[in-house]
């Protein structure tokens, strides 16, 4: 079985990409930089063959249609993963590339797209434990949030033979370089703010549950044409645990600092203004990136159980654990 798969070299991509390899696919797969497209290629356990696309580019949908063509299945990743950005960018990479996989499919008859949308939808700046799929959606939070909704409208818009939408919830593992690195970042610099007693619940992703849920989207019966379903480890922890448990496995000194979340708003308030102001990139602290871990986000697994056959192949502790070992063995990492 022939597979695309769209933000390879990013993080969740190269995963996918390697697995896919190992149960004996033919892979492509695209994404921007030639260095992590070498990094993706070394790594893997068998050939896989990297094209170069920049989304939201004018050459950008005639690339994916010829890399797809003899596709089963594409696994739609290529994203913006970020609590700040330009609208623009936003627009490039999270909804023109939706629609310039939507194009491919069309032009090609694929027979099944694996979108890797976002829970982020969710979040209202409110504690909301066991959220189902089939909620109403709250306002977007943020630029990415609104992006991620308008990319799944496109796909639903679509009408595609076999369309599976699936949402994981704070994905972490080797070579992430979003979530677990900002955390280590701020424990490093100085004491992590507890907002709300440090106990908001919180659920993760490890990679290797994510992929599996990707997996048994490309090969399980659908039970409708589209599908929508929630990923995580279903094992939701306090932030304040959290941090424990990061701490210990990185071998990192932890420091808090309980803060009212009234106080952290503020100022991350007075950031992004300043930011936007003086167009100087993201601030230290964006309400958002604060937000979520203040108030409590669950989510509910069963659909994903149920139609799916979902379970996670890896412990949350395990997933932090080998997370670690893959950090501290990089290159100038001083625990």
């Amino acid at each position: 079985m022939k597979i695309l798969v769209t933000g390879g070299s990013g993080f969740v991509g190269r995963h996918i990409a390697w697995r896919l390899v190992a149960e004996g696919c033919e892979v492509v797969f695209t994404g921007r930089n030639a260095t992590a497209a070498a990094e993706v290629i070394q790594h893997s356990p068998g050939p896989l063959r990297w094209v170069p696309v920049e989304h939201g580019s004018p050459t950008a949908a005639a690339t994916l249609r010829e890399a797809s063509q003899g596709c089963a299945a594409i696994v739609h990743c290529a994203a913006l993963s970020s609590p700040w950005g330009s609208v623009q960018a936003f627009a490039d990479a999270n909804v023109a590339s939706t629609e310039e996989v939507l194009q491919a499919c069309e032009a090609n008859g694929v027979k099944r797209l694996v979108h890797i949308s976002t829970p982020s939808l969710y979040f209202a700046f409110r504690d909301r434990l066991g959220v189902r799929e089939d909620e109403p959606l709250p306002p977007p939070v943020n630029e990415y949030a609104r992006s991620k909704g308008l990319a799944e409208e496109r796909v639903r818009a679509a009408g595609l033979p076999e369309a599976v939408l699936l949402r994981p919830r704070a994905v972490f593992g080797p070579w992430d370089g979003t979530l677990l690195p900002r955390l280590l970042r701020v424990m490093q610099r100085g004491p992590i703010p507890l907002m709300r007693g440090g106990r908001a619940q919180l659920d993760l992703t490890c990679v290797d549950n994510l992929v599996q849920a990707i997996w048994l989207g490309l090969n399980q019966p659908l039970p409708r044409a589209l599908c929508t379903y929630n990923v995580s480890n279903g094992t939701p922890l306090a932030f304040e645990d959290l941090l424990h448990k990061v701490a210990a496995a990185f071998q990192l000194e932890l420091r808090t600092r309980r803060l009212p979340w009234r106080l952290v708003d503020l100022i991350a308030r007075g950031l992004e203004a300043s930011a936007r102001l003086r167009d100087s990139g993201e601030p230290l602290i964006t309400r958002y990136g604060a937000g979520v871990l203040a108030f409590s986000q669950t989510l509910d697994l069963q659909a994903l159980h149920d139609e799916l056959g979902y379970r996670p192949v890896i412990t949350q502790d395990e997933g932090i654990r080998q997370h670690a070992q893959w950090w501290l063995a990089q290159p100038g990492v001083r625990p």
